[in-house]
C-alpha cells in the first residue's frame, strides 16, 4: 500500500472511530470469557476504549481497559510498513497476555 493510501486509510479509521458513540455498559456482553468465569478478560472493554480515545477522552478508555492506547498503536500500526510494526506487535501482544493474567488472578485490575 503506497503512502497516501496508507494515510487515507487512517483518517478513514479515526473518523469512523471518532463518529460512533457506543453505550458505556453494553446491554448484552459478548465476551464467552466473561459469561463462563464472571471475570473481564483481557479484550473487554477494549472496543469502547478505541472509540473513547478517537475522541480523546482518554480517563474513560484507561477505564475500559487499561491497554487501550496500546491497541490503539497496534490498529494505526498495521498502516506502517517495515520492522517497527512487528515489534510493536509482539510487544503489544505481550502487553496483552500479562496483563490478561492480571485480569483473572487480580479481578479488581
Amino acid at each position: 500500500m503506497r503512502a497516501a493510501g496508507r494515510i487515507l486509510a487512517a483518517v478513514g479509521i479515526f473518523a469512523a472511530l471518532r463518529s460512533v458513540a457506543l453505550p458505556a455498559a453494553p446491554r448484552w456482553r459478548l465476551c464467552v470469557f466473561h459469561w463462563l468465569t464472571g471475570s473481564p478478560c483481557p479484550l473487554c472493554g477494549l472496543t469502547r476504549g478505541l472509540f473513547e480515545l478517537a475522541k480523546g477522552h482518554w480517563r474513560a478508555a484507561l477505564h475500559f481497559n487499561l491497554l487501550s492506547p496500546v491497541a490503539f498503536a497496534m490498529v494505526f500500526g498495521l498502516l506502517w510498513a517495515g520492522p517497527a510494526r512487528s515489534r510493536l506487535w509482539t510487544a503489544g501482544l505481550a502487553a496483552f497476555a500479562a496483563y490478561g493474567v492480571c485480569r483473572v488472578f487480580l479481578p479488581s485490575v
